[in-house]
């Protein structure tokens, strides 16, 4: 063997492109009412209170008016977008093309702005009124305090019954409506310690767990979404969102779009990955979200 044949050997690169670990797209779109809209502002609803009969007390009386009352719900569009750039020269000394990451990278991110969105609005400020110049607050007597099911506890299972008394009591009709709980990998593992939720004597016999996860129980779906632990932390604590579909509500302006073009006015001529989406969301009804606080050392 030739002493020189070293000069020959060669380093051998990944032809594979793989994007880090993130939340690929919207985990709650899919758990809300979504709508088109036009226009600085929209109303997704027109809101009408319950009336109550009124008993007769004689003959022959004149009759009263009954007036139910009315409100209007709004939502607010606000603008987001991703611009990307890939240098024309740089491309030149790649093996792969890296344009379809660049789009699917942005997709996931608008995904997770969705997410932002719905997030706030659950305990948010909404807005109402004719012209939406009322500000309506999340109803805090529709929360369940940290301490339920014991101090400083995560996710269990007298938080959740405790939830559910609270929704049946305004009226919510779990065999009509989509109930959702959002939870974190602490509450998921909290949960994982409740012999309640992962046993099937306690659930008619049916499996609870599907390939190690938590999919439902008492008649709530779990949406695991680590965006809340950050969108909805508050001291020692997060705010789990607790929710019917009809009680959520995303607006789009205008939904996920993504462009690919070549930037003739910057040097190289790279290639820009632009993606933009206009969206705005809110509560749609107090007594359809409701909370559980979950602890955080």
């Amino acid at each position: 063997m030739s002493v020189n044949l070293p000069t020959h050997f060669v380093q051998q690169y990944s032809t594979n492109i793989a994007l880090l670990l993130q939340q690929k797209g919207s985990k709650l779109r899919n758990a809300v009412m979504t709508g088109s809209h036009v226009g600085k502002q929209a109303s997704p609803v027109d809101q009408f209170g319950s009336v109550e009969m009124q008993p007769v007390t004689g003959h022959y009386n004149p009759m009263s008016r009954v007036d139910a009352a009315t409100d209007r719900r709004w939502v607010f569009p606000s603008d987001f977008d991703l611009p990307q750039l890939i240098d024309a020269f740089d491309k030149l000394r790649l093996i792969t093309d890296p344009s379809s990451v660049y789009v699917q990278n942005a997709v996931m991110a608008a995904g997770r702005q969705f997410d932002k969105l719905i997030a706030a609005a659950f305990i948010g400020t909404a807005k109402t009124g004719e012209a939406g110049g009322t500000s309506t607050n999340f109803t805090a007597a529709n929360e369940v305090d940290v301490a339920v099911g014991g101090a400083n506890s995560k996710l269990n299972v007298a938080k959740i019954k405790a939830v559910k008394e609270l929704m049946m009591s305004k009226h919510i009709d779990f065999d009509t409506e989509e109930a959702y709980i959002g939870i974190t990998a602490a509450d998921h593992a909290s949960l994982l310690n409740e012999i309640q939720v992962i046993s099937s004597d306690f659930n008619g016999g049916m499996p609870v767990l599907q390939s190690g996860m938590i999919s439902s129980f008492l008649g709530f779906r779990f949406i695991h979404c680590e965006q809340l632990e950050t969108s909805l932390a508050g001291t020692n604590e997060v705010t789990l969102p607790v929710w019917v579909k009809s009680g959520m509500y995303l607006g789009l302006w205008d939904d996920v779009q993504n462009s690919v073009s070549q930037r003739n006015d910057l040097q190289g001529e790279p290639w820009q990955i632009y993606t933009k989406m206009t969206a705005g969301a809110t509560r749609l009804e107090e007594n359809k979200v409701f909370a559980i606080e979950s602890y955080r050392a």
